[in-house]
């Protein structure tokens, strides 16, 4: 079965996610077309790193499918990074025993050809400086805001078409997510990497990507772009709980 909507490369089609009782996502369809930055947007609790975490296979998806190129994509976690999606997950997650150059080469641990790993790591070093001058650092020496940037390069060590962001930003200092989102923008310019942003800082990624979907306990409510989130009160009426859904009893 083919995906629904061609111009996406990536997309989730009547998606729910349950955690036991608990209903996490809930028939969520989004998609991301080639070269596009979308955000994923939404109060906590309302789904957003669910769904990056549903389309790598890392959430229990009870309905619904996830397309790559228009085709199913059923593939081991492990491999989807084979097709070239890669993840960066919240909190960074690095190897903080491990240099700058052994945490990078985590990014790609299927590819044997050291010149190519090489290749891609000295162009990655090229659009994060910071990365070449610490390069036999250890990653725990790293400030919060250079562990960010090394965490981005290492997702793409994997040399990817689609990269998967949740929550870049979290933690960070003002002046430093700034320097993060001004990053991502550059990654898609420089790299014409296509971008998926799971972001809890508003307005500064709607500056930097070309949609938005918005999510409010589990269901997405609006997709748009910047322009139309920042023409209507729906960012109002979700964080602060207003929402009005149709009655489902009503024709």
């Amino acid at each position: 079965m083919a995906s629904l909507n061609d111009s996406f490369i990536l997309e989730m089609v009547n998606v729910s996610v349950r955690y036991g009782a608990v209903s996490a996502l809930e028939d969520a369809c989004l998609g991301v077309r080639k070269g596009e930055v979308v955000a994923v947007m939404g109060p906590n609790g309302a789904g957003k790193s669910t769904v990056l975490k549903g389309l790598m296979g890392l959430a229990p998806v009870v309905a619904g499918q996830v397309y790559w190129r228009g085709e199913r994509l059923t593939s081991a976690t492990h491999e989807i990074v084979k097709h070239g999606i890669a993840f960066v997950p919240q909190g960074r997650r690095l190897f903080t025993h491990l240099t700058i150059e052994e945490n990078l080469e985590m990014g790609c641990p299927y590819l044997r050809d050291r010149p190519e790993v090489r290749r891609r790591m000295d162009s990655v070093m090229e659009l994060f400086p910071v990365l070449h001058q610490k390069r036999r650092d250890l990653a725990s020496q790293m400030s919060g805001g250079q562990q960010q940037m090394l965490a981005l390069g290492r997702g793409l060590m994997a040399n990817p078409e689609l990269l998967l962001l949740d929550e870049p930003t979290l933690g960070l200092a003002p002046n430093i997510v700034k320097e993060v989102f001004q990053t991502v923008a550059l990654i898609s310019e420089r790299l014409g990497t296509t971008i998926m942003v799971v972001e809890h800082n508003i307005k500064g990624v709607l500056d930097i990507v070309d949609r938005a979907y918005i999510l409010d306990t589990g269901r997405i409510v609006f997709e748009g772009t910047p322009a139309s989130v920042r023409e209507t009160n729906i960012l109002a009426e979700v964080f602060l709980g207003k929402v009005q859904r149709a009655d489902p009893d009503e024709p």
